[in-house]
Parts: structure tokens; sequence; C-alpha cells
């Protein structure tokens, strides 16, 4: 249940402020390249930390966005939180994820960040987002060849993939393009995103370290407390301008010349980019 603890506690650490800050640039430039003005993302989880904030820099932009999620709980711990950046948004209760509720062509844009293998339909939402898309549909999933990957299934966090069972399967963009490229969408860019010089374990440090057994006060002090704390909503709200120069110093990975298959082996996600028709 930690996402709802962070509906009030927007303090996610370093690791969930560089993703979302490298995931705004994407979407921008989405946005850019194919004049998206309105936007649909489904399920609005999926990224650790504070739910329904990953399209604010969309509406920040200028698009109309439209979140959905399965939790009536959630979707008012993040209308409350929408409120709270003073950005418009449409939230939506969804009952069953292979039967969206909008027409056909709704949306510019059709998208999902790392929340498939929580969905027991996942196919039938790919073909529901393909369906409401009339430009653009974006799909990633974590990574399952990066270095982190293998520590949070094999060290870290077992019991996540014992719950999530064979739904691990859509980590698999393979799969993905082909179920995508069924229901009519062309897939015109793939690579991968989020490529910090550290390893992706989806938790904050100093749990990190008492799942490995590291017994450091030292490491548990630099890790912990006031001076370790990362809040994406503190630089919306204006309250920390900085905070976006000073994690993004860490993108140099990121921003590399280097073909994706090589920064593969240390990016947390991978993703598609695919145009309808």
């Amino acid at each position: 249940m930690d996402w709802q603890h962070y509906l009030t506690d927007y303090n996610e650490g370093l690791g969930l402020v560089y993703e979302r800050f490298v995931l705004n640039d994407f979407l921008l430039a989405l946005r850019a390249r194919h004049g998206i003005g309105t936007v649909l993302e489904a399920p609005l989880y999926g990224m650790a930390g504070v739910s329904g904030i990953n399209s604010v820099a969309l509406a920040e932009a200028g698009c109309q966005v439209t979140l959905a999620d399965d939790n009536r709980l959630r979707l008012d711990g993040v209308q409350r939180i929408w409120q709270e950046l003073a950005l418009p948004v449409r939230l939506v209760q969804v009952l069953d994820w292979g039967r969206l509720p909008f027409a056909d062509n709704s949306f510019d844009l059709a998208w999902e960040w790392a929340g498939l293998w929580y969905l027991p339909n996942a196919q039938a939402l790919l073909h529901e987002l393909a369906r409401v898309s009339r430009r653009v549909v974006f799909v990633a999933m974590p990574n399952r060849w990066q270095v982190g990957y293998f520590m949070r299934k094999y060290l870290i966090d077992q019991e996540f993939f014992r719950e999530i069972g064979a739904r691990e399967a859509w980590v698999d963009m393979a799969m993905i393009r082909g179920i995508l490229r069924a229901a009519g969408v062309q897939i015109v860019d793939q690579g991968v995103l989020d490529v910090p010089p550290w390893p992706d374990t989806v938790m904050p440090a100093s749990e990190v370290l008492q799942r490995l057994g590291i017994r450091s006060a030292k490491l548990q002090d630099q890790f912990q407390g006031e001076g370790w704390t990362w809040s994406t909503m503190a630089y919306y709200l204006g309250q920390q301008p900085e905070l976006r120069e000073q994690v993004m110093r860490y993108a140099w990975l990121d921003h590399a010349s280097l073909p994706w298959q090589i920064k593969a082996v240390w990016a947390h996600h991978r993703y598609l980019v695919g145009v309808k028709g």
C-alpha cells in the first residue's frame, strides 16, 4: 500500500525524481513532434512514488489531460494533488481495462508507464490504447536486461515478483510490439529511457541497504533525514526551482549519443512509440 503513503508524503527519493524529469523531456518532445493536444494516461499508476503526476508536464504545456484508474481512493488522492498544483485534469474510474469508457480516436496520445504487469488483462488494455488514440501510442515497461532488475528480482524484492507471477511477461517488448501492430499501430520509435548512474531498485537507498543486510549507520544517515529529501512536487509547486538542474546533472548516459542497445545494459526502462494508420 505504498501508494497511499505517497499521496501525502511527496519525498520520493532521487531515483524517482530523476525518472520523472527524464520522462517529462521525452513527453514534451513527443508533444512537439506529433502536435499532441489531448492525452490519456491509462493506468495512471505504474511508476513508484506519488501517483498520478506523470502527465503534469503535458498539462503545464497546455495539453488536456485525462487520467484513468480502477481505484476510487487513489483517484480521490490524485484529484487533491492536481488541485494543489492548480492544473486542470479529467479523472475517470475504469471498471474494465478491456473496455475504456471513451470513443474511438478520442486522444492524440494514449500511453502508459510501467503499469501493464499490475493488470489482469494487459493485452486488452493495449488494444484499447490503440482504439482510443487518434495519433500516438506510447508504452514503456521496466527493462529486464539491466543490472538493477536482477538485483530486485533475486535479492531485494522477491515478494513482488512472486505476487505478479506470470504477469512479469509484460516486460517483453517484442510481445507488446506484436500486440500493438495487430491493433493497427505502426511502431516508429523504440529505445530506452531513465539511464542514471545507479541501478533500478524501485525503493529508497536506505531500504535497499537494509534488504541487502548492510548495517552501516554512516550510510543509513547519508540516505535518510532532512538532508536527503527529493520531491518532484516541490519542484512543480515552485518550492525548489533548482531541483531539475540539480538532478539532471546525472543524465549524461541518457543524453549520450550511443545506440540504445548499449544503454540497455543499465537503462531502467524500454519503450515503444507507435502511430495510428
